[in-house]
């Protein structure tokens, strides 16, 4: 493995920053903050946990529609795998998430897990996200009649 210079090292910082960034929004649920964490024109697969696919413009009322079922949240995320390539990199993040859901009148704790698998680019703004997908998703102890995309 090659030893990265002071510039990866700086880069590899702001997207583990990006990243933080993007779970504390979500749990914080200041949808708002995600603007800095994704680009304009960014693309979104979230169908292997039942999600949906789409743009930016789609995903960011999704989001907060599907997680408003949720009072609590916890969107933790591992160590990610970096590669870069000047101002592009990609990124593939371990994350497992248990979530707090109301449901039929008692609280129920579930656990989602899986791989977030992001194209990055860097920007005047920084390092953004122009894609992302959910892969490799598991899940425990979900009611059997719970859909993860709201009606």
């Amino acid at each position: 493995m090659a030893a990265f210079g002071q510039n990866e090292m700086a880069d590899i910082l702001a997207i583990q920053n990006l990243l933080a960034t993007y779970a504390f929004a979500l749990d914080e649920k200041d949808y708002d903050a995600l603007d800095d964490v994704f680009t304009p024109d960014a693309v979104f697969d979230y169908t292997a946990t039942g999600g949906i696919a789409g743009d930016w413009a789609k995903i960011k009322p999704w989001l907060k529609a599907a997680l408003s079922r949720f009072p609590v949240t916890q969107h933790l995320v591992g160590l990610p795998r970096i590669r870069l390539a000047g101002d592009r990199a990609t990124c593939a993040t371990m994350l497992i998430n248990p979530m707090l859901l109301k449901h039929e009148g008692s609280d129920l704790i579930f656990f989602v897990g899986g791989t977030y698998r992001d194209d990055l680019v860097r920007t005047a703004q920084g390092w953004r996200i122009s894609r992302r997908v959910e892969s490799d998703p598991w899940i425990k102890d979900l009611p059997a009649n719970f859909t993860p995309t709201p009606g």
